[in-house]
């Protein structure tokens, strides 16, 4: 059976697989971003039901000399300058310019930045589905003009694509509330924890089990690192250490602030960007796992950490209520202060509380690959079946 055969309708019946088209993300595997680990393991299960999946991915990204495919997935190498602000815009464009070459059945884009060229790409008669991650013009590291065009990209997305995802609740309420279309909520996955015995990662770093506090996040103002070194140093705990996992996207004033922090605030520790055993290994023995990000969409790592029981520090913003975890623990965004005394309570705590079984099952069945990439396929479906018009025209009298 191929990917839309079950559908009664006799106009979708289909002898070949579902051409399906993803762009707008970096590439993989093992390349740092949320988007860029929900475009791998969703392409996966798509493949897994029946599509035939190619991912337009950046040069700068996956090298050369790397392999074209992932699994059955194809990989397609599209140049792309590695240049803030410069390299989505470009090689989105340039993506845009090949599907209207190849004609997929679906031209899956994702992020607000690259869905300016939703416009481009229907005007090409493609059809195409949007996945809104995050709201990337909330990012302080932006300037008025990137923010705007930003912004101008989310509406292009949300006015001309045939299908749209986000992948929180108050994110789908938000752009339905303001654009006036319909937004299928569908959330990021995780798979299930590969739990660790082996501590050689801990000890390359020295980390002790259960005695280190984990953030994982790309090296960026909204993940707000110099606030959770500012506070680890606040607590003052010399038997405990802060693991930082992530890597800059580029070379910036940001990153560089938070070497300097971690080199002169004793017990942190710079891990740089971690993927595989070695993450798994740093969850399995992590005595909490904090994020106090000013915004996200809805934080893999975070889905991560608590299907490995860590227990959760997190910034009070609706993407983390969200998630609903009931053992978490909250602090405003930039409350230095508070982060302290929750970083101090944990430290001095002398059991290691885990999250319990019942929440973590609660957890993988809400997030499950798997059921994400089935409904991911019907919102393909829907987008080929019929066009989106009627909502276009609601949407541009706002």
């Amino acid at each position: 059976m191929t990917a839309i055969e079950h559908y009664p309708d006799e106009a979708l019946q289909r002898v070949s697989p579902l051409r399906v088209t993803m762009l707008g993300i970096r590439g993989f595997p093992n390349v740092q971003g949320g988007a860029e680990t929900h475009a791998q393991n969703l392409s996966v299960r798509l493949a897994e039901l029946g599509c035939d999946v190619e991912v337009i991915v950046r040069t700068p990204y996956v090298p050369k000399g790397s392999s074209r495919t992932f699994g059955s997935i194809k990989l397609v190498r599209v140049w792309s300058p590695r240049v803030p602000g410069v390299e989505a815009f470009l090689h989105t464009f340039l993506g845009v310019l090949r599907a209207a070459w190849t004609r997929p059945d679906i031209l899956h884009i994702h992020a607000v930045g690259p869905a300016l060229f939703t416009p481009l790409a229907r005007a090409f008669g493609l059809r195409v589905v949007v996945t809104h991650h995050v709201l990337n013009y909330e990012n302080e590291k932006w300037g008025f003009v990137a923010r705007s065009i930003l912004r101008l990209g989310e509406r292009a997305g949300m006015i001309f694509a045939n299908g749209r995802i986000a992948v929180s609740v108050a994110l789908a309420s938000r752009m339905e509330r303001i654009y006036r279309v319909p937004v299928r909520v569908i959330p990021n996955g995780i798979d299930r924890p590969q739990t660790m015995q082996s501590t050689a990662t801990l000890k390359a770093f020295g980390l002790t089990p259960n005695r280190y506090a984990l953030t994982v996040a790309r090296i960026d103002e909204q993940k707000r690192q110099l606030d959770l070194i500012e506070a680890f140093a606040r607590a003052s705990q010399p038997a405990w250490k802060l693991a930082i996992v992530g890597g800059a996207d580029y070379s910036s004033g940001y990153a560089r602030a938070v070497a300097k922090a971690a080199r002169e605030t004793a017990g942190v520790v710079l891990l740089g960007h971690q993927t595989g055993d070695a993450l798994a290994e740093l969850y399995t023995h992590a005595g909490t796992f904090v994020l106090p990000s000013s915004h996200e969409g809805q934080p893999i790592a975070v889905l991560e950490a608590m299907s490995y029981g860590c227990p959760t520090i997190l910034s009070d913003i609706p993407p983390h209520r969200e998630i609903g975890a009931a053992s978490a623990q909250f602090v405003a965004v930039g409350d230095v202060a508070a982060l302290a005394q929750r970083l101090g309570a944990t430290f001095a705590a002398r059991s290691n509380r885990r999250c319990d079984g019942a929440e973590r099952e609660r957890l993988m069945q809400c997030h499950d690959w798997r059921q994400i990439a089935r409904h991911t396929l019907d919102v393909y479906i829907a987008a080929l079946a019929k066009g989106s018009d009627a909502g276009q025209r609601a949407a541009l009298r706002v």
